[in-house]
């Protein structure tokens, strides 16, 4: 099998991107728990539980309204991200070994990429909203 390139990670993540939609909130949010577990058990998926956390956090406060301050793109990015790494059968479907979370884990580094600069804001907002010895991202 060939390599998942982060060529293919931009043309994927930018058609997916472009199809979420604000009603596919509901959906990513129920999944959360199947998310986390993903992130967790997940080799190549496993060295980013601690950003999927922040962006899960940031897509859940923005959907509840609490933080409106992030631009579209980048909400719809991080979401279409989350909900293609739910996809067992993606562009590498999970169920091939050893190769089968490569497209996720490329296409959420790049996600991470593009996001960063809002994600820093976000986590700024969320810590300066966050009460005296309460967690500002849950575990």
């Amino acid at each position: 099998m060939k390599e998942f390139t982060e060529e293919q990670a931009k043309e994927e993540l930018n058609r997916k991107q472009q199809k979420f939609s604000p009603k596919d909130f509901a959906k990513l949010i129920a999944k959360g728990d199947v998310l986390k577990n993903k992130f967790k058990t997940r080799k190549k998926l496993s060295k980013f539980v601690k950003d999927f956390k922040v962006l899960f956090a940031m897509v859940k406060d923005y959907y509840k309204g609490n933080y409106k301050k992030v631009p579209w793109y980048i909400i719809s990015s991080i979401g279409a991200t989350l909900l293609y790494v739910l996809l067992p059968t993606d562009a590498v479907p999970d169920f091939i070994p050893f190769v089968g979370y490569i497209d996720d884990a490329t296409i959420f580094s790049l996600c991470l990429k593009i996001a960063n600069t809002e994600v820093k804001n976000y986590l700024k907002w969320k810590e300066e909203n966050t009460q005296d010895n309460q967690n500002p991202i849950p575990n």
